[in-house]
């Protein structure tokens, strides 16, 4: 029996040559206790679907009912949850769910309502922290909180808006798990909005796919047949789960993954960059076995100290690899294992404790343009077009070519990362996924030695960042740079990377394990699903991370297994 119904609903924004038109004739019937994942991707109006569910918003064509009356308001029947937290500051972790539960269950007595809200705190696992106040809690945490004040309002149907896609990996795969056993327990309505495939397949029964906007439609529709509970390591070797998530990457990609068109009429100039003379430190020379080419960069026991009241911590202890030139490599590891930390020492950005860095035989000792660095936040000038951003690091590198050849480099790369008809766009005006190009754009321009790529798509949607995995790999396919993207995704790790190094969890973080990816690049989303050793790579990553999962050190089994 439908419990939740949307029927041909249109909704638009504004007035006059100003109208958006967010959705189009959406119609969708939710079966009561049924888990349904909607994907789509930013901008696709799936906030917008969700507040018409809430009645946070009214449509301006269609109905949306519930239980066959129209959803005209909000109501504690439809418990909502989205991406921010929206957690009063001043309350602790009780407080904040025990004003729902007041609001919604005034009249029960004071002893039964402090038992609703000790239960559902209990359930999303924080009775340790109830009286901690939301500044003190981690991002995860926080969202927990989010959650159990939503199902303490005790609501027929569940409304989740992306309510994980601002946590880590690791933090989203527990609150994952958390929502299939609450899902599990109560058995209540859910509709869940997410970006996410494997979300998706994990959690939902059925998954819809909305179609991008504007007038955003419903697309195909997949019915999810994996047995409960679905364990994420567990179910890469079934046939279905990869079937299904072929089929539904495939779809996506076919509907919405369209990208600009380089414009392969642009030459890019024959001007040389600043040069980096002197030969390589004396220690160097004299270790040396192999030419620069096979150790063009090279970690030698690379360790990071921080003093602390409690007395020196170790977040990198001993950090050891070496890189040949044209070499891209994937660093990935849990949150908070020393990723960055690594990167922010190859650039030069943080100091190196002990042991060392060296590109090309000469040791890293301060920031250079020898190094280019993409942050997950480009941090450009807003008040500069994507070109002057560009430009800036242009013609600090090219001191000695023409004005009219450093205005043909930036022209070249904007190009390349398919900006070409938005050059003259101020970075205040442009997306996210647009000044990320323009961050991309601005690292090859510098041509430098080393490219350092720090979580570059962490703050994506996934069509977007599907879309500059590609452009990345294009751009670098003709370069060649040699290259180390940090990240915490399992499939932008294999495939961007010739090797992925595998770091345990911190502090005294180190490579716990290096895979070498045997896939013939150029490599494309399409042909990585359909690699016969892709799901074989993808269990050897998710099972160490699961190995480090709860700590610093490996789970005691994997640990004695591999003894």
């Amino acid at each position: 029996m439908a419990i939740l119904i949307l029927d041909k609903v249109c909704k638009s924004y504004g007035d006059g040559a100003n109208r958006t038109e967010v959705l189009r004739d959406v119609s969708l019937a939710i079966q009561e206790r049924e888990f349904v994942a909607i994907v789509g991707f930013s901008g696709s109006g799936k906030t917008t679907l969700i507040s018409l569910m809430a009645g946070l918003t009214a449509p301006n064509a269609g109905t949306v009912t519930f239980r066959g009356k129209p959803v005209t308001e909000p109501g504690p029947e439809r418990g909502v949850v989205f991406q921010s937290y929206s957690l009063m500051p001043w309350l602790t972790v009780e407080g904040n769910v025990a004003l729902a539960v007041d609001a919604v269950f005034g009249g029960e007595s004071g002893a039964e309502r402090a038992e609703r809200t000790r239960r559902y705190i209990e359930m999303v696992g924080l009775s340790h922290a109830v009286d901690r106040r939301p500044a003190e809690l981690s991002g995860g945490m926080r969202q927990r909180v989010a959650v159990a004040r939503a199902l303490a309002m005790s609501p027929e149907i569940l409304l989740l808006d992306e309510p994980l896609s601002a946590l880590d990996a690791l933090t989203r795969a527990k609150l994952q798990d958390e929502i299939e056993q609450i899902w599990s327990q109560d058995r209540k309505t859910v509709v869940l909005v997410t970006n996410d495939v494997d979300e998706a397949i994990l959690l939902a029964d059925r998954i819809v796919l909305l179609n991008p906007g504007p007038n955003a439609t419903l697309g195909a529709e997949f019915r999810v047949n994996l047995p409960r509970p679905r364990d994420r390591a567990a179910i890469n070797h079934d046939a279905e789960f990869k079937r299904l998530r072929a089929a539904i990457t495939q779809n996506l990609m076919d509907v919405g993954l369209t990208r600009a068109a380089a414009n392969e009429g642009v030459e890019l100039p024959n001007v040389v960059p600043i040069s980096f003379a002197g030969p390589p430190p004396k220690a160097y020379r004299e270790a040396a076995e192999s030419p620069i080419e096979a150790r063009f960069v090279e970690f030698s026991q690379v360790r990071k100290t921080y003093p602390t009241p409690k007395g020196p911590l170790t977040v990198v202890d001993g950090f050891d690899l070496k890189m040949r030139k044209g070499e891209f490599v994937s660093l990935i590891g849990h949150s908070g294992c020393g990723k960055s930390t690594v990167l922010s020492m190859a650039a030069g950005l943080n100091e190196i404790s002990s042991g060392g860095v060296l590109l090309e035989g000469r040791e890293v000792s301060a920031a250079g343009p020898d190094r280019a660095v993409v942050f997950q936040a480009p941090s450009l000038f807003p008040w500069l077009t994507a070109a002057e951003n560009v430009a800036v690091g242009v013609d600090r590198v090219y001191p000695k070519a023409s004005r009219q050849e450093r205005e043909d480099v930036v022209t070249y790369y904007l190009n390349r990362v398919g900006l070409g008809d938005a050059m003259r766009k101020r970075a205040a005006e442009l997306s996210n996924g647009m000044r990320q190009r323009v961050g991309i754009a601005r690292a090859f321009a510098l041509s430098p030695k080393l490219l350092l790529l720090d979580e570059p798509f962490g703050m994506l949607d996934s069509l977007t960042r599907w879309d500059l995995q590609q452009v990345l790999m294009e751009v670098w396919t003709r370069t060649q740079v040699t290259a180390i993207c940090v990240t915490h995704d399992v499939d932008e790790a294999i495939l961007l990377g010739d090797r992925v190094v595998m770091m345990t969890n911190g502090p005294n973080a180190r490579i716990g394990k290096i895979m070498e990816v045997d896939i013939p690049r150029p490599r494309t989303r399409r042909a990585l699903l359909d690699h016969p050793r892709y799901y074989q790579y993808r269990e050897e990553l998710l099972s160490f991370l699961d190995e480090y999962e709860h700590g610093a050190t490996a789970k005691p089994a994997a640990a004695k297994s591999a003894a």
